[in-house]
């Protein structure tokens, strides 16, 4: 038996220090977080290395869309599940055909939160939210399409089309399409105030925030859109105007009573039970005057986009000479950044494209044609407050000097060509980059470039490091890539 401060406890010390040091960073040798990195960073090697091969092992064809989550492909408006994870996909299930009252609008995937106590089994596995037609939301099983639960949103004459994340897998938002007055109604000078409904969502329970109207009579008569995110009441205009309203302190403010899905209730004189046909949910936040401006601001097409660190966002000027354009805004005082406009000078048909990068870096990435930046931002050294864009990297795409645009060519005679019109930075026959997406859990950055070779198109799917955007692995695509349409990887 030593005493303490003894040689055992002098030779524990050191690794003692550096324990508190790796638990203040949040590492911890048996956290699960840490063999979730370990395995991902297994997963990366895999994936980049040389010898790994990518062979198609499966293929269908939709008349509708196909959507893809987590490890499910959907088919037929969300009635066939088909599970991707098995060396061969295998259909999960398969609902009957539906009628066009009962076709899915929009559907969001739920997952089973961590840490949390939940009333029912089946919510610890993860479930699709679907909104019908006929203004049902429903809660299916991912895996079985078995309905867990089905709520009626309303019968008022408004029609809910669009589901949304206010708060990612916390906070839902369901949205109207925009109210209009039929033609006979308009004619006769009859005036439609209400342009959109909204509906907010806990989940997980699923529980009944609340649901309000957007009326011109409160924001004003050129409202073309509105749209919630991350607390955040966002409302778009005909001329171009993006205004920003606290959502919280509308919801608390202006919230007449709360309502739990499955009570019943006594509002405006109707009866009737929360969430159950035919009375759906009542309208329980009334807007009875504007709510305090947070934001506002004029962008071409209500293109607004607010992230980085410190806060910024980018816009493009409300003129059309300026589609293209880019600037780079301080949120505190509206100060152009430095180096602050962004513009390719592209001469395309699709436009190029601006974003702030998913990885939440705070960096910033814009994609032309045959070109992709990755920005960040920095403070001026000569002045802390102030920022400043400046380049982490870029990707070209690979085009060969013979498809360079030049307007003089020279043939193998010596006689002097002129060209009467010149290619477009986007023209099919020249490698033209249509997807660039971020993989959060390898933390690579994969782009698409296409060229048109004949009648086919040829793609590859390049991996990059996401830090740095050294190229790692190339993987061509044999399937033909149809130019004109969209597609996705």
């Amino acid at each position: 038996m030593r005493p303490a401060g003894g040689k055992g406890a002098a030779r524990r010390a050191p690794n003692a220090c550096r324990l508190l040091g790796r638990r203040a960073h949040g590492f911890y040798a048996r956290d699960a977080g840490v063999a979730l990195r370990k395995n991902m960073g297994l997963l990366r090697s895999l994936v980049c290395q040389g010898s790994t091969t990518f062979k198609n092992v499966w293929t269908t064809h939709s008349a509708s869309p196909i959507a893809y989550e987590r490890g499910r492909i959907y088919l037929d408006n969300y009635q066939c599940c088909i599970s991707s994870i098995a060396q061969e996909p295998r259909i999960l299930y398969q609902k009957p055909k539906c009628s066009k009252s009962e076709k899915i609008e929009d559907a969001l995937l739920l997952e089973c939160p961590l840490g949390e106590m939940l009333p029912n089994p089946s919510d610890y596995k993860s479930s699709l939210i679907v909104l019908t037609a006929q203004n049902w939301l429903l809660r299916l099983s991912a895996d079985s399409g078995e309905i867990l639960e089905k709520i009626y949103l309303a019968g008022c004459g408004c029609k809910f089309r669009y589901l949304s994340w206010d708060t990612p897998q916390e906070v839902m938002v369901i949205k109207s399409a925009q109210n209009k007055l039929p033609a006979v109604s308009r004619q006769a000078g009859i005036q439609q105030s209400v342009l959109f409904h909204l509906a907010v969502f806990q989940v997980l329970p699923l529980s009944f925030v609340g649901m309000l109207e957007i009326n011109k009579k409160i924001f004003g008569n050129s409202v073309t859109d509105v749209d919630v995110s991350n607390g955040i009441l966002i409302v778009m205009y005909s001329m171009g105007l993006v205004r920003l309203y606290n959502f919280q302190a509308i919801t608390e403010q202006f919230m007449e009573q709360p309502f739990d899905l499955g009570c019943e209730f006594n509002w405006n004189g109707q009866v009737g039970v929360v969430g159950k046909y035919p009375f759906g949910l009542p309208c329980n936040i009334k807007i009875t005057d504007t709510p305090p401006l947070l934001f506002e601001a004029s962008s071409l097409e209500n293109a607004f986009q607010i992230g980085g660190y410190p806060w910024h966002y980018i816009i493009t000027p409300n003129k059309k000479k300026h589609k293209g354009v880019f600037y780079i805004c301080s949120l505190k005082d509206n100060a152009l950044a430095k180096n602050g406009i962004q513009d390719m000078k592209c001469c395309s048909l699709e436009p190029d494209w601006i974003y702030f990068h998913p990885d939440m870096s705070g960096r910033i990435i814009h994609v032309g044609p045959n070109l992709i930046k990755v920005l960040k931002l920095k403070e001026v050294e000569s002045n802390t407050d102030q920022t400043e864009i400046s380049e982490d990297f870029i990707i070209v795409a690979n085009r060969e000097e013979s498809c360079v645009n030049s307007s003089v060519t020279v043939t193998a005679s010596g006689r002097v060509v002129k060209k009467r019109y010149n290619l477009l930075d986007d023209d099919p026959e020249q490698e033209t980059f249509k997807i660039v997406d971020y993989e959060d859990e390898l933390d690579l950055l994969s782009t698409v470039a296409v060229t048109q070779i004949g009648a086919d198109g040829r793609a590859h799917l390049d991996l990059h490091c996401n830090e740095q955007g050294i190229l790692l692995k190339s993987i061509p695509l044999l399937e033909s890539w149809d130019v004109v349409h969209e597609g996705s990887v």
